[in-house]
């Protein structure tokens, strides 16, 4: 089982200091007035794994703008596969850059997060993710990826890299061809790496959004899930060195006309992800707000399912500002699956009232003025300092 037991922010966003203690594998519910802070803490917390969190920030964009001077940091103490460990992060107020430690020793990068925690996130920010542009589905899509594998993610980087450094290239003119070369056939290596990374665990996520109980598929319909890309539909009918062999022959063909728009004409950073209400057989982009918000929330917890069954742990979970947009059914069905899958699940909310189901069985906070103060009737015993 992975989830934090306590959780210290110092000098981030709008908190000077502060520290939850007393957290369990249980929900934490964070509830208060907008603009309190609440989803300033589901941040610190995405930023215990890998990335640049829940909100994609730049490591400045964090820091508290009333200290400056003073650099931001998110430490934890948590419980892991590897028992209980220290993790923390923040920013290198030399080089600007983001530091990780992990049991008071520096880590070589982000990713040896990944070894000790992952998260996944549902924010109001994501309710437009069917009718965004395919690079908001396909990071969506590599995240839940990532968390099911973590090597997915220096796949990504590795590629981008490439693509980066051969596009400059291209656009300065009179390239080394021995130069490009080497770089397509990076790209070609670790892109088709991803695109199968990705058929794999569609697969599966297809899997468990199908296996979920009849009253979850009516509350939070059954999405049927597919990728859109060159690599990922060569794959479904060649082997891969196959398919690396086509690539890097179409990435050489592409040079004059990437030389001129940048980028590449295709790859897996073309890649789409598809998505339709299985029941209606309508394309989500098609279906009502309402019923494109129960499809993500329906997709994360077949994640969740997924990641459990296979790891043994499930993720985090981040769901800010989720409660208010469901009736009072599906809101307690939710309750009761998060209950269910055993791990640890932030929600935040405007109205206490929004959670009276999960009284005694979650860790209840209020956030006022980027102030936290428990709740004496927790369970959980939550300590706020």
């Amino acid at each position: 089982m992975s989830y934090l037991k306590s959780l210290t922010l110092t000098h981030f966003r709008c908190y000077e200091q502060a520290r939850l203690e007393g957290l369990a594998s249980a929900p934490v519910v964070l509830h208060g007035v907008n603009g309190a802070g609440k989803t300033n803490v589901l941040e610190a917390v995405s930023l215990l794994s890998p990335g640049r969190g829940m909100r994609n920030a730049k490591i400045t964009e964090i820091q508290n703008v009333d200290m400056p001077d003073a650099a931001w940091s998110v430490a934890a103490k948590a419980e892991t596969p590897y028992g209980e460990a220290q993790i923390g992060t923040g920013r290198d107020p030399v080089k600007d850059k983001r530091l990780v430690r992990i049991n008071g020793e520096a880590a070589k990068g982000q990713n040896a997060l990944a070894e000790y925690l992952s998260c996944v996130w549902l924010t109001p920010q994501m309710d437009g993710l069917f009718l965004d542009g395919s690079s908001s589905r396909r990071r969506f899509f590599d995240r839940l990826v990532f968390t099911f594998d973590p090597a997915h993610s220096g796949r990504i980087t590795r590629y981008e890299n490439a693509l980066r450094q051969r596009s400059k290239l291209l656009q300065e003119g009179h390239a080394d061809p021995v130069w490009v070369q080497g770089l397509e056939a990076s790209m070609a290596e670790t892109g088709v790496a991803i695109a199968a990374a990705r058929l794999d665990f569609v697969q599966r996520l297809q899997a468990a959004c199908d296996v979920a109980a009849k009253d979850e598929h009516e509350a939070f319909p059954r999405s049927h899930l597919g990728l859109h890309g060159t690599l990922e539909e060569l794959l479904l009918n060649a082997p891969a060195l196959e398919v690396e062999d086509l690539f890097k022959y179409q990435l050489e063909q592409s040079r004059r006309l990437d030389a001129t728009t940048g980028g590449a004409a295709t790859g897996p950073h073309k890649t789409d992800v598809l998505t339709k209400y299985a029941a209606k057989n309508m394309p989500a982009d098609q279906c009502s707000t309402g019923e494109q918000k129960a499809l993500l929330i329906g997709i994360i917890l077949a994640h969740s399912r997924l990641i459990k069954a296979e790891r043994g742990v499930p993720p985090i979970l981040l769901l800010d500002e989720v409660a208010a947009h469901l009736d009072d059914t599906r809101r307690h069905l939710l309750h009761d699956i998060l209950l269910s899958l055993g791990g640890q699940v932030w929600l935040t909310g405007t109205d206490k009232a929004l959670f009276d189901d999960l009284r005694g069985k979650a860790v209840f906070f209020e956030v006022n003025d980027s102030r936290i103060t428990g709740q004496p009737d927790n369970k959980n015993a939550a300590k706020v300092a």
